[in-house]
């Protein structure tokens, strides 16, 4: 088989094309083995570090690339000789180290017959592969955690819920209020949510034109994918309450929101602190909702999924609610 260019420039030689294609070669990090029938070599360029000609020393397959190698190769020309077919050929030299040699052979137009061996990096390639499959596992796994997480909410809002048009109203706003945190951390590259973010995704949807009634305060971190889930429900059952039968509803609100790094058992930490002043006596909804499954996420769901501790408490004056948990959960 007579391989030719396709086009090239009337009167240029096709010899006068060689540098061009192997600096083409090198600028694609590939390097070019050419040699003759016998597989004696006639050119070598480009060739990977982890290789070297020896001085004084004729190359030939195993001397450079070594026995196992060498042998394979050598092996792999002969047949692509024979059969005309093309051969490739995978090399590890480590974990994240791969190079891909693919031959052919070609005849040229005074007949006589080469074989060709390219050799591509393609460490990269493999680098971006055990990446993608590390981030389908990570997906996978969230997934199946926010899948648990929902059916818990399902399940608990159901129990305490009398009539399905009460469930579907609560249900559906606990699900915004995944989707709220689930967006952020989507946007963080699965990295997590900044406090400030998740506390104001979670009052503007009941507060969007009156957000200045609930003042919040303190440090800001970046919290793991798991605490801000569970914050952002805490947060969403907070101003749910405070929305329906606690300090918005009946005058203006004094509600202040705080974030502070702590400790907790020797350990760095974070308290999210909620002080609601109260603008009307106590309700029997207010004390409905204490227990409900709103107190259920409040004092158990969320201090246990974040490995942390909380109070919640009703006064004649105020609601105060305190999270802490470890900085490690959040970081």
């Amino acid at each position: 088989m007579v391989h030719r260019l396709k086009w090239h420039k009337r009167g240029l030689a096709e010899d006068k094309l060689l540098e061009f294609f192997i600096s083409t070669l090198l600028e694609m990090k590939a390097s070019l083995i050419l040699q003759d029938l016998e597989l004696d070599y006639l050119c070598v360029t480009g060739l990977p570090e982890h290789w070297r000609l020896v001085p004084g020393v004729p190359p030939d397959d195993v001397a450079i690339f070594g026995e196992e190698h060498g042998a394979k190769m050598h092996e792999l020309k002969r047949s692509v000789l024979e059969t005309g077919d093309k051969g490739e050929l995978e090399i590890s030299l480590g974990p994240d180290t791969v190079y891909q040699f693919k031959m052919h052979s070609f005849t040229t137009l005074d007949g006589n017959v080469y074989v060709a061996t390219v050799i591509l990096d393609r460490s990269e390639d493999l680098r971006r592969e055990k990446l993608l499959r590390a981030l389908l596992r990570e997906v996978s796994h969230r997934s199946k955690n926010l899948l648990a997480i929902i059916q818990s909410i399902a399940a608990q809002t159901a129990r305490y819920s009398g009539t399905l048009d009460a469930f579907l109203g609560k249900f559906r706003g606990r699900l915004y209020s995944l989707s709220q945190s689930q967006d952020l951390i989507t946007d963080s590259s699965w990295r997590g949510a900044y406090f400030m973010e998740l506390a104001r995704g979670q009052i503007d949807k009941y507060l969007a034109e009156n957000s200045d009634l609930i003042v919040v305060s303190g440090d800001d971190p970046l919290m793991s994918p798991n605490a801000s889930l569970h914050l952002g429900l805490a947060l969403h059952e907070l101003v749910v309450n405070a929305v329906s039968h606690g300090g918005v509803n009946g005058g203006p609100a004094r509600i202040s929101l705080s974030c502070h790094r702590t400790m907790l058992a020797g350990q760095p930490a974070l308290t999210v602190r909620w002080v609601e002043q109260r603008s009307n006596a106590p309700s029997t909804e207010t004390d409905t909702f204490a227990a409900s499954f709103g107190s259920t996420v409040l004092e158990r769901v969320v201090p246990a999924s974040v490995n942390g501790t909380a109070t919640y408490e009703f006064t004649e004056s105020e609601i105060r609610y305190e999270l802490t948990f470890p900085i490690e959960i959040a970081d």
